[in-house]
């Protein structure tokens, strides 16, 4: 989008390797987070499906991350805001549905000002880049070692003594796609319409009785396209599976449009956890000292663990 490029605030011209793509006047559909549009006759309702979605950018002025560290995320936060819109995007469609619209001056329902809160750049907020940055092994302008862990796909079943009820599902796929630059073989699979984090824009708090200006929260230029080639080939591609016919459709739809259809597979889906992989240990859930409960009215309804859940790939 256009105000990606408008504000940077770190040493690297993201416009020397991103080059934009307005809109194409095509006859082909085209897909906004799974919901198809001809962009012909429903291009107004395609533009206010992309400005509903929540949109985080590098931030600046807020609170330093714990307590001593940097005020400011530009030039380092890029992928800890991608993470935040997916995550924020799952909610959304959990608690407000898929074909839920943001309008500017418009009130909104309860439940989108609580998911918003719990993205504000506070150490109180459970999902802020201060609770990030505490829970990841991340040093703000150099990453440490990094480490993966292949773990088996599991469905989002509650299997403890308490039940086996559906969880809602997000599902992160993780995947490299080549060495420096995306591989030329995977190019047919990706038609990129994406909401980039690289704009630095000023710390948003809170007001009286805990409202929140989101505009900037909101973004309100027409959206536009990448070529491919331009992007990191290290990618994650989500998936959020509410109930559990989501995700058989899911399954379904990977392993006949999709897997079968491409001579080199982007990745695989297996029934069982394959032999030749290493045992999978779940990972262990963080130490954090807040989980963003005070500035929700009541979390039962919202984030219980029994009602939602995160699977890492």
């Amino acid at each position: 989008m256009e105000a990606g490029f408008v504000s940077y605030e770190n040493q690297i011209d993201e416009s020397d390797y991103l080059e934009l793509e307005e809109l194409p006047d095509t006859d082909e559909p085209v897909y906004i987070l799974g919901k198809q549009y001809d962009i012909k006759t429903e291009k107004c309702a395609l533009l206010s499906d992309v400005t509903s979605r929540l949109w985080f950018t590098y931030r600046k002025k807020f609170s330093p991350i714990g307590g001593t560290g940097p005020s400011s995320d530009a030039g380092w936060g890029c992928m800890l805001r991608c993470g935040q819109m997916m995550l924020a995007q799952a909610l959304t469609c959990q608690h407000l549905g898929r074909d839920w619209r943001w309008e500017r001056h418009k009130t909104q329902p309860k439940e989108y000002y609580r998911i918003l809160q719990c993205f504000l750049d506070r150490k109180n907020s459970c999902y802020s880049i201060h609770q990030m940055g505490k829970m990841c092994r991340y040093r703000p302008h150099s990453w440490s070692d990094s480490y993966s862990h292949p773990s088996a796909w599991s469905r989002g079943r509650d299997t403890s003594a308490s039940g086996s009820a559906w969880r809602p599902l997000l599902l992160v796929v993780p995947l490299r796609l080549g060495i420096n630059q995306i591989n030329p073989v995977y190019i047919d699979a990706f038609k990129l319409i994406y909401l980039d984090p690289h704009t630095t824009q000023t710390f948003v708090d809170t007001e009286e009785a805990d409202t929140v200006q989101d505009q900037t929260y909101h973004c309100q230029k027409n959206p536009n396209r990448m070529k491919i080639l331009n992007l990191d080939p290290s990618v994650a591609l989500g998936f959020f599976c509410k109930e559990e016919s989501d995700f058989d459709s899911w399954c379904t739809t990977v392993e006949k449009e999709i897997l079968k259809k491409r001579s080199l597979r982007m990745f695989e889906l297996t029934p069982k956890h394959p032999p030749h992989w290493p045992p999978f240990i779940p990972p262990t859930k963080p130490e954090v000292s807040t989980t963003g409960a005070e500035l929700i009215e009541s979390t039962d309804k919202l984030f219980e663990e029994e009602e939602f859940e995160i699977l890492t790939v």
